[in-house]
């Protein structure tokens, strides 16, 4: 019960705190500060084995308050949230080390240097060169620092709840902050482009994936940390809130990755699971699918039925586009051939967005990790890409008993095909997948043994 008053007193905090922050983004700032002080004291002062699940609980808070720092301003840098990270990794090898077997994760960041050195000599020289290295490697580098840490580290399953529920709270003070900057979206959606309005006035496809990612989380806490009909039928409103506002975004790539993260979730989850226990999961899975489409169908009335056709590729006339990636294949293919024209150093970092502008003033950027670190690597991108790819699912086969394996490794690989590594998301849950979850050791209680008497 204890526990059950705690989780709703959380999220009534950060609902509240929603509120403030939209009625004065100033108190923005104080939260940023407020959050990291609290988190960097935690991390110093908590001993033993706890300073792991102190340092992910950190990096996790700072994960899902990230975009929400971006959108009012809170941050004391744009690229706060994956500095944030990287400290507290960093704080958390200095006390509790790295393992030896997570190398290749040592090996892919130094093979992130050599772009750095053939940029300084392919950027344009009204670039700002510090600038841009940092935007396209912070990203990259959050993520080698997040594996290495987390690689084989031991938590429990209740405490990856707990991971997942640090990262779920800010993020739902940002969907109350959303909700309070639009409350009537039949005034700002006119068409079916993405919408910055409906997204809080911030950037749609970042908002959209920060409420993709809480999506997934409030459907584990459905399924696993609802243990009562309250509790679940909170995290049930929570979802469909959650999914109304990430749909009517109208940005498609946070809301799919979502979407597919929670059916590997529940297939990984349902074969692991005991007989009795299946049961109990076909009959929540009943509530879950009535409250997506409950969120589906007040969000097609509410858009006019622009939803329907966003979803459907159509523009607000109903005649269906001819591209779904909206010119994305176009600057994919661009960096293809970025890759093919130099293959063995690539083209440098942030040289593919530094490419079109010299030839098309305009900085646009393909939202794809994949294509951009072929070309902007070479050969070192495909060892990049192979250590990032191969070495999670040679963990896999040595721990089968994280059934949330799949479902973060599938959120990291959509988010950067997306999305890129535009946000801390996509960096920080990869490591989380690398963390070997096992439950809780039971205390065996032994009987007293009989006193002996004269």
């Amino acid at each position: 019960m204890k526990t059950n008053v705690t989780y709703i007193t959380a999220v009534g905090f950060h609902v509240a705190l929603g509120l403030l922050i939209f009625l004065n983004e100033s108190v923005a700032k104080l939260y940023f500060f407020a959050a990291t002080f609290y988190f960097v004291y935690r991390i110093i002062t908590v001993v033993g084995n706890e300073k792991t699940f102190e340092v992910l609980k950190a990096c996790a808070y700072f994960v899902g308050a990230e975009v929400f720092f971006r959108a009012t301003k809170g941050g004391i840098s744009y690229e706060a949230g994956k500095y944030m990270v990287i400290l507290f990794v960093l704080m958390g090898m200095f006390y509790k080390g790295l393992s030896g077997k997570g190398y290749p994760y040592f090996i892919y960041l130094m093979f992130l240097i050599p772009s750095i050195f053939v940029a300084s000599t392919t950027l344009s020289f009204d670039a700002n060169f510090r600038t841009n290295i940092a935007f396209v490697l912070s990203g990259p580098i959050c993520l080698g620092l997040s594996a290495l840490f987390c690689y084989n580290k031991h938590i429990s399953f209740k405490q990856m709840s707990q991971i997942l529920l640090y990262m779920l709270l800010p993020i739902i003070a940002h969907t109350a902050f959303v909700y309070f900057y639009a409350p009537d979206l039949r005034d700002v959606l006119t068409s079916t482009a993405s919408n910055s309005a409906a997204a809080g006035g911030f950037g749609a496809n970042q908002v959209a994936s920060a409420l993709g990612l809480a999506m997934f989380i409030l459907t584990v806490r459905i399924f696993l940390n609802s243990p009562t009909f309250n509790v679940k039928l909170l995290n049930t409103v929570l979802l469909i809130i959650v999914s109304y506002r990430a749909i009517l975004t109208f940005s498609r790539g946070g809301v799919i990755t979502g979407l597919l993260c929670i059916a590997v979730f529940l297939v990984m989850y349902y074969v692991q699971a005991k007989p009795k226990v299946r049961s109990q999961v076909l009959s929540v899975f009943i509530l879950f699918i009535g409250a997506l489409t409950l969120a589906w169908v007040i969000s097609s009335n509410q858009s006019g039925g622009l939803a329907d056709k966003r979803y459907a590729n159509q523009n607000a006339a109903g005649i269906e586009k001819e591209d779904i990636t909206t010119g994305r294949t176009e600057l994919f293919m661009d960096e293809i051939e970025g890759f093919v024209t130099s293959p063995f150093l690539g083209i440098g970092s942030s040289r593919a967005k530094d490419q079109r502008i010299e030839e098309a003033q305009q900085g646009l950027t393909s939202h794809n990790e994949i294509s951009r670190t072929l070309a902007e690597h070479g050969i070192f991108g495909v060892i990049i890409l192979v250590i990032l790819i191969f070495k999670p699912l040679n963990m896999r086969a040595n721990n089968r008993q994280n059934y949330y394996f799949y479902a973060l490794l599938a959120f990291w690989f959509a988010t950067i095909n997306h999305s890129s590594m535009r946000i801390a998301a996509p960096a920080f849950i990869y490591g989380l997948a690398l963390l070997n979850v096992r439950n809780e050791k039971r205390t065996l209680r032994r009987k007293p043994s009989p006193k002996l008497t004269d």
